[in-house]
């Protein structure tokens, strides 16, 4: 069982950055892949980014490479997207996941999200 909670969202000015965060319990979250995944509304939830367990493994969607990063630190369970750049077309609930692959399906466990908003 892992628990995901995540941190960081707000509202930003567009061109601005943030960082979210996800704290995760337990003892084996290095075992697992981690991803970024977002919801804007009325939109289907789309993935962002994941990175691997051990960290030496990223992979971004289209929309958001070469803006966005994707990092963890393994001693202290949390995963973390910086977002720089940011657009309005970034405002969505943000969540994170563990798991694997580009689709929701590949990952079992959800933290309830973080709101960031994009204004223009």
């Amino acid at each position: 069982q892992v628990q995901l909670v995540e941190s960081g969202g707000g509202l930003v000015q567009a061109g601005g950055s943030l960082r979210l965060s996800c704290a995760a319990s337990g003892r084996t979250f290095s075992w697992y892949g981690m991803g970024w995944f977002r919801q804007a509304p009325g939109k289907e939830r789309e993935f962002v980014a994941r990175i691997s367990g051990s960290g030496s493994s990223t992979y971004y969607a289209d929309s958001v490479k070469g803006r966005f990063t994707i990092s963890r630190d393994n001693a202290k369970n949390t995963v973390y997207l910086q977002m720089n750049s940011l657009k309005p077309k970034d405002t969505a609930v943000y969540y994170c996941a563990a798991g694997s692959g580009d689709s929701r399906a590949g990952y079992r466990y959800w933290g309830q999200g973080t709101q960031v908003t994009v204004s223009s």
